[in-house]
């Protein structure tokens, strides 16, 4: 098999190379004056398993839109299979119509990889589980999950642990996570949201006094759910609470609200290629979920289980 990384996130790209002890495939990937890119891969990769790593985070479209060439490039060079590898999948949370005349983007973006000329796609945390359904090829979901569980019970086994959902839409991933750690407690926050971008915590469902409190969500953009749902777990007698997020999104002024917030600490993961921004954070942490993804890209590889990962 082969390994091509795009430019938005190489750090990861490399991680993932050196895990399975292969070199990333030669490529360059460039842009022309008026910011049109451009995609010449430099190795022979006629008949080959061909893995394409990039994280459509910002620049959301010009990280697509490199995506899509180089899926093209490969189907024109005669790869055998072509597999989009998307740790952190971009306008995932426009998978529904929240009003009349609104697009469905989630699902025009799974149009276009297929289009492109992709055989199958694997992603980590789909914001929705049905976005698998949205591609008409073969689509793996990987979870983080194991990751931060090992991380928690490693920092936090001291700890009266509570796991905790920022949101009823969030219930079952709190709920996978609680049952790796030992079935701990479970309570969510009741959040009602006036307008997008902005969030009010009116209630918390369950018993938090006294108890260690773990947020756990697939995506932080702005931070404010978490802000505003880690000061209501503190006013509501937690001990101490800790914010465990796949994707660090990350816009606009979240690491500033992060750090002056009631949170000890967010940790995040390296799905997205921002190392920079949170290298400059006071209390945001990074997971590396390189080992997950070189290890699910092996087993498609060998056609062996994906899905045994997580038993």
């Amino acid at each position: 098999m082969k390994l091509m990384a795009g430019n938005s996130n190489l750090p990861l790209a490399q991680a993932i190379a050196s895990y399975l002890e292969i070199p990333l495939t030669q490529a360059n990937v460039r842009r022309f004056a008026d910011e049109e890119i451009f995609v010449e891969i430099l190795e022979n990769v006629r008949g080959e398993d061909v893995f394409v790593l990039q994280s459509t985070a910002y620049p959301a479209n010009d990280n697509l839109m490199e995506l899509l060439i180089m899926i093209d490039a490969l189907r024109r060079a005669s790869a055998k299979r072509i597999t989009a590898v998307l740790p952190y999948f971009g306008y995932a949370r426009q998978d529904r119509k929240p009003g009349p005349r609104t697009p469905i983007s989630a699902k025009l973006v799974a149009n276009l990889i297929t289009t492109a000329g992709a055989n199958r796609v694997l992603s980590v945390d789909l914001h929705a589980g049905q976005i698998q359904g949205f591609f008409d090829i073969p689509t793996d979901n990987l979870f983080a999950a194991p990751v931060m569980s090992e991380d928690i019970k490693a920092r936090f086994s001291d700890k009266n642990l509570m796991v905790v959902s920022p949101d009823v839409g969030g219930v079952v991933r709190a709920r996978a996570l609680a049952k790796r750690l030992e079935n701990a407690p479970l309570a969510i926050v009741d959040k009602r949201r006036e307008k997008a971008g902005e969030s009010e915590v009116m209630n918390i469902i369950g018993d938090v006094e006294g108890r260690f409190c773990i947020l756990i969500d697939d995506i932080v953009d702005s931070a404010g759910t978490l802000c505003n749902a880690a000061a209501a777990l503190k006013a509501a007698g937690a001990e101490g609470v800790v914010a465990y997020c796949t994707h660090g999104v990350l816009s606009g002024g979240a690491v500033a609200r992060v750090d002056g917030s009631e949170l000890s600490e967010l940790v995040i993961t390296d799905s997205i290629g921002n190392h920079a921004i949170v290298g400059e954070a006071q209390r945001i942490r990074h997971l590396t979920i390189a080992p997950l993804i070189a290890e699910a890209i092996r087993r498609i590889a060998d056609e062996s289980s994906v899905s045994s990962l997580f038993d």
